[in-house]
């Protein structure tokens, strides 16, 4: 894949010169100044980032009017968010390469509480931002992660079945007629693909157990050359190491052999809680994955090779052996977490822990990137959902870039397993790498102008403060 290199210009004309590479993906001359005033807005210091208060903030004097070109910029204009997408990555990627190598592919969906009904793929499902069950949108992405940053590289509505089957909302939601129902898994897993076809470094794929329980997608990923750690339910069933299905049965008559496998009532699989509970709270060891912002990240971990059993009487070959490994804090009276991973069989029980829990960082950065504005739209269509979310990711990774114009370090240099402390702006010490919470002072640094194209100030945009020291990691 192409990339750019770094610019050593100043802060000012590093930003012209990324919208000035984004605008070569609007298609029209017009729609340029609209992107610059909605990038500076989601980029400038506020608690609402929607239209009218970017508009507000741009344009105090001519609020209307702003409004009514950023709103047709975002819901209207026939740009496409893919393209945006693609410059995006062409930018940023360098950014993120330097501040260290692409560890994680992590998968995730994220979710929109919404009040009403007419919003493009609003229902009642699970909301993780509430908890809950609730009427909500939810995206699905898929982002490139190591301890020191993420660039998300695919961003999609999930549409739910009875929308994607109501032709009349879709119409009125403006849901392009190509856009069939598919679920979470199916989702991420295009995704995943689209990232290998435009040649995206490479990671280990990290996703929770709404995906990783999904045994499609983790075959899909298997066969896209990828290795995985995800988490996984309970109940999911395995063959315990040394175990697996019983064999065809011998034909002892002329007609077609019996080719799949089978069980018998005595010859079952068992769940991923039996299995621990078979090992005994004995077996777990105490690990050390990483270190937080407050202290050491430690918790008590069992692993073995097992078969995953999920209808495997209906294939003819058992399912190659992969690591299960469970997590049961000390504190606790029983596991809390369980995963599957396709890593070596040589693999290390500390890289294992270390791998599987490779999904901290994007916790950390959706509310970052909410706090950008990304769920801040006012919108209702296909279009302008994904114009709002491709411009929030547009401006995190302007962010991105500015913080790999810093290294971090030579401790960094010396161990991969190192995270960034950032440090200065009054920014807390109790880090949200860790938390996954963002910082109530996000924006940080002290602000300065920034010069317009027609030469007037542009508003003062505060951006991420340098990494100056990182955190050593336990390895």
């Amino acid at each position: 894949m192409k990339i750019l290199p770094s610019s050593p210009q100043t802060r000012d004309e590093r930003f012209d010169r990324y919208l000035a590479l984004l605008g070569k993906e609007l298609d029209h001359a017009d729609r340029i100044a609209p992107m610059q005033d909605y990038l500076t807005g989601l980029l400038l210091p506020g608690k609402r980032k929607s239209i009218e208060p970017i508009a507000a903030r741009i344009d105090p004097s001519h609020v209307c009017a702003r409004h009514q070109s950023l709103h047709h910029f975002i819901s209207v204009a026939a740009w496409s968010d893919q393209a945006i997408l693609r410059m995006i990555r062409l930018a940023a990627l360098p950014a993120l390469l330097k501040l260290g190598k692409v560890e994680s592919w992590i998968v995730d969906d994220t979710g929109f509480p919404k009040r009403g009904k007419f919003s493009v793929g609003v229902a009642r499902q699970y909301c993780g931002q509430l908890g809950k069950t609730d009427n909500c949108q939810v995206a699905v992405s898929l982002t490139l992660a190591h301890q020191l940053a993420s660039l998300p590289v695919a961003f999609e509505l999930f549409l739910p079945e009875k929308w994607a089957n109501d032709w009349g909302r879709r119409k009125k939601a403006g849901v392009p007629s190509t856009i069939r129902f598919r679920t979470k898994p199916e989702i991420a897993l295009e995704q995943i693909v689209a990232a290998i076809n435009v040649g995206l470094p490479r990671g280990i794929v990290n996703a929770d157990s709404a995906f990783g329980n999904n045994t499609a997608f983790r075959d899909g990923v298997t066969r896209q050359g990828l290795r995985y750690a995800v988490g996984i339910q309970e109940t999911t069933t395995v063959w315990p190491s040394g175990k697996g299905p019983l064999a065809p049965p011998a034909s002892k008559t002329r007609g077609r052999r019996a080719k799949l496998l089978r069980r018998d009532q005595m010859h079952q699989p068992v769940t991923a809680r039996q299995l621990a509970d078979q090992w005994g709270r004995e077996s777990f060891q105490s690990i050390v994955w990483r270190e937080g912002s407050r202290g050491e990240m430690r918790s008590h971990f069992c692993a073995e090779r097992v078969r995953p059993a999920h209808q495997d009487y209906l294939r003819e070959t058992p399912r190659p052996e992969e690591w299960l490994l469970i997590e049961w804090p000390e504190a606790q009276s029983v596991p809390t977490k369980y995963y599957l991973s396709t890593l070596k069989q040589q693999t290390s029980l500390r890289k294992l822990v270390y791998e599987a829990k490779g999904r901290w960082p994007i916790e950390r950065d959706y509310e970052e990137l909410k706090d950008m504005g990304l769920g801040h739209y006012e919108v209702r269509g296909w279009r302008g959902f994904h114009h709002h979310a491709m411009m929030s990711i547009a401006a995190y990774a302007f962010l991105i870039m500015e913080r790999g114009l810093f290294s971090p370090g030579r401790d960094h240099r010396q161990s991969r397993w190192a995270i960034a402390c950032v440090s200065g702006g009054g920014r807390s010490d109790i880090s949200a790498y860790a938390s996954g919470k963002a910082q109530s002072n996000f924006d940080c640094d002290n602000a300065y102008r920034i010069r317009r194209d027609d030469g007037q100030p542009r508003t003062p945009m505060p951006i991420l403060p340098k990494i100056e020291r990182p955190h050593v990691i336990i390895s």
